[in-house]
């Protein structure tokens, strides 16, 4: 059974992992072992425990405890703490109000190899310096939805387990392979990038999507041939680095009319993945 403790002091060391760790300080929590970080919802924190995801503490409304949606976390997650407060109180703890209620801070897994993301993916999505995390949460969520098969990231992206990026994508982050690259296989800006060369050892052919004079529409009946294909995406306003543009099989645009230059990188994922998500 999990220990209830009910809550009226907000500035329990027990808590600062909810109102007063950041995001880097939870993600180092155990360092050098994996740290921790924060699912929001009953439904993202059952998504979380369905991928294999051990909780740490829970921190909910009292009513919720004592309703169904509560209990039936609580049963999930036997022997740990759970915390329960008024919803004014744990508004001061958190600083806004629960998205229903529920916070679980839950230990991170140790990441897999990019060999592993790739192994058995015929389509996969590579983030270059994406930093918003709700773009990032926004792009996981149509990644789950539109058969893509993992998602690879650089260091200059936001951690899909930030507890933005894990609300956002409505517990996908838990349900598709992804990892980080390394930083040799990134590029430096200063020399070739390593993303295409790296994704072509694996079997892959990339497409670059980008605003280029030279690009090819999204359409084009070419990027429905290759069998594995990486879809690589860039930072918020600046988009790819030109060295990981040149260094793709592909520069792709969507078409755009009314004079609209571009789509937010989030959405643009979704009409990218739509279209390249199907199999030749």
């Amino acid at each position: 059974m999990a220990e209830i403790i009910q809550i009226n002091d907000i500035k329990i060391p027990e808590l600062d992992i909810y109102a007063r760790l950041s995001e880097g300080q939870l993600a180092h929590y155990f360092e050098p072992r994996e740290g921790l970080f924060i699912a929001e919802s009953p439904m993202v924190i059952h998504r979380a425990l369905d991928a294999g995801y051990r909780p740490y503490s829970m921190l909910l409304e009292k009513s919720l405890a004592e309703g169904v949606p509560g209990r039936e976390l609580i049963a999930r997650c036997p022997g740990i703490p759970v915390y329960t407060a008024r919803r004014e109180v744990l508004e001061q703890i958190t600083g806004y109000a629960l998205t229903r209620g529920m916070l679980c801070a839950m230990y991170r897994k140790e990441l897999p190899t990019v060999e592993q993301v790739c192994r058995d993916a015929g389509r996969i999505a590579v983030l270059e310096n994406v930093m918003n995390p709700t773009n990032v949460g926004a792009i996981f969520r149509s990644a789950a939805a539109l058969d893509m098969d993992g998602i690879l990231l650089t260091h200059g992206s936001s951690d899909p387990l930030y507890r933005r990026a894990v609300r956002v994508s409505m517990g996908t982050v838990f349900q598709i392979p992804w990892t980080f690259l390394e930083p040799a296989e990134e590029g430096d800006g200063n020399q070739k990038s390593g993303i295409g060369g790296r994704l072509r050892g694996l079997g892959f052919q990339t497409a670059a999507m980008a605003l280029r004079e030279d690009s090819i529409s999204l359409a084009d009946p070419c990027l429905q041939q290759p069998g594995r294909l990486a879809i690589v995406l860039g930072t918020e306003g600046d988009g790819l680095a030109a060295d990981t543009i040149e260094d793709c099989d592909f520069t792709v645009r969507i078409p755009m009319s009314r004079g609209v230059d571009s789509l937010n990188v989030a959405a643009a994922s979704a009409v990218a993945f739509w279209q390249l998500g199907r199999r030749p």
